[in-house]
């Protein structure tokens, strides 16, 4: 095999780990937050990371923790929910990447389950010595207004 040949069979391994331990990390939030795992989903933000959800601007790993503890949060896990994040886009450019899905917040409500919201999610992200970690989170609710859709379009189009 030849140098060049050899070099770009290493760029596209290493561009499928990345979007593979980036999918993971991605994944890992719901059940994370269902659990109430304060410490292991503030982990995925870079230090100064941050996630910014109507209402709600966290702007460190440490405001990350305190949303997983706080009492509205406990109040939807103890009833009963789950944080369900789809399938990502990823685009990785060096040691930085930028990721968009949709999510599911269910809610246990009667005899059953119900969506209680449907969030547009842009994620972006940075390489790290430990690995993949999220550096800005934006989700905005997909209640038909123009700021989840133009978020999704641009990312979805900057790809």
């Amino acid at each position: 095999m030849d140098e060049d040949r050899f070099a770009r069979l290493e760029q596209r391994v290493r561009r499928l780990e990345d979007e593979l331990e980036i999918t993971r990390l991605i994944a890992s939030y719901g059940p994370l937050v269902d659990a109430g795992a304060a410490g292991a989903v503030a982990q995925l933000w870079t230090e100064d990371g941050e996630y910014d959800v109507e209402g709600w601007h966290m702007r460190s790993r440490a405001d990350v923790h305190a949303m997983v503890e706080s009492a509205a949060h406990r109040s939807l896990i103890e009833a009963g929910c789950s944080h369900f994040l789809g399938p990502a886009q990823i685009v990785v450019d060096g040691d930085a990447a930028l990721a968009v899905c949709e999510s599911l917040l269910v809610r246990r409500a009667d005899a059953g389950f119900r969506v209680w919201r449907a969030g547009a999610n842009r994620f972006q992200l940075t390489r790290t010595p430990r690995g993949w970690r999220i550096t800005h989170r934006v989700t905005r609710a997909l209640d038909g207004a123009a700021a989840a859709r133009d978020l999704l379009r641009a990312t979805v189009a900057g790809a």
